[in-house]
């Protein structure tokens, strides 16, 4: 049984996913499966994804659905039941690991606690230099310099969350705080995630769905929420930012009310 799948939520940005990918061929824990969860991404790019699937030196699942709208909560949970790991890592197609990204999470994972980390997030100006050979490289770990001065003079942000510490007394005074899950990085052991009938699937506007909905209802079953801030860490590319549509704040507010974690809408759709 493969340890670890890696499931990346994608649509259509193939550039970016090259990227992505770049970042997961430097891992150095070795012992995972990516599956691409790719809601509705036109032909030209599912026949990118197949070459792609080709070239990388990692077990790779691409699963589609059609382009109906936003359903990555679909996709997602399909990725769930079709991953083969114990723990499953999610992440958005437009986030780059640090190079001890997948080795951390593994190594903080425990049964009944979901594990959330951080990102950086990168300027249009920095995000346009990047290419699949500068990520092999280590580029964006390697010149922290440069991310600091963009930081300061242009317009990436959250530029400390990239401080990779080594020291466990760092790490624990970095960690205290509880902080909320991030969709784009977490991870869980499977068999928890089941036991809340995965994503709701009734969500099909970015955001609250893939996270503030999770967390609360994973909460309800007693399952901890521990934060791997400047471990886990992620560099998010440039796009614009992404407004929350109030269909989502009234259905959380419904789940809140209600107080279950097992969703009908999940994965065993009852509906």
């Amino acid at each position: 049984m493969i340890k670890v799948s890696v499931i990346i939520s994608f649509y259509n940005k193939i550039d970016y996913l090259k990227l992505v990918l770049s970042g997961f061929e430097r891992q150095s824990f070795r012992d995972f499966e990516i599956i691409i969860a790719d809601d509705g991404s036109n032909q030209k790019v599912v026949d990118e994804i197949e070459k792609l699937s080709l070239e990388v030196p990692f077990q790779f699942i691409h699963l589609w659905q059609e382009d109906k709208e936003f359903r990555k909560n679909k996709i997602l949970n399909r990725a769930i039941v079709d991953s083969r790991g114990e723990i499953l890592i999610f992440i958005d197609g437009d986030c780059i690991p640090h190079s001890e990204f997948i080795k951390e999470h593994v190594n903080y994972s425990l049964k009944r606690v979901c594990l959330t980390g951080r990102r950086v997030n990168l300027s249009e100006k920095l995000t346009i230099q990047l290419t699949s050979q500068k990520v092999k490289e280590g580029f964006l770990e390697n010149h922290f310099l440069k991310l600091a001065g963009d930081g300061l003079f242009g317009q990436s942000f959250d530029i400390e969350k990239g401080f990779y510490f080594r020291s466990k007394f760092l790490r624990n005074i970095f960690n205290r705080k509880k902080r909320g899950l991030l969709g784009c990085n977490f991870s869980i052991y499977k068999d928890d995630f089941l036991n809340i009938n995965g994503f709701d699937e009734r969500y099909e506007t970015p955001s609250i769905g893939e996270d503030s909905d999770v967390q609360f209802r994973l909460e309800l079953t007693g399952c901890k929420i521990n934060s791997l801030n400047n471990i886990a860490i992620q560099y998010h590319l440039y796009h614009k930012i992404q407004t929350r549509l109030q269909k989502n704040l009234d259905l959380f507010e419904e789940v809140k009310k209600l107080k279950i974690a097992f969703t009908d809408y999940g994965i065993n759709n009852r509906f």
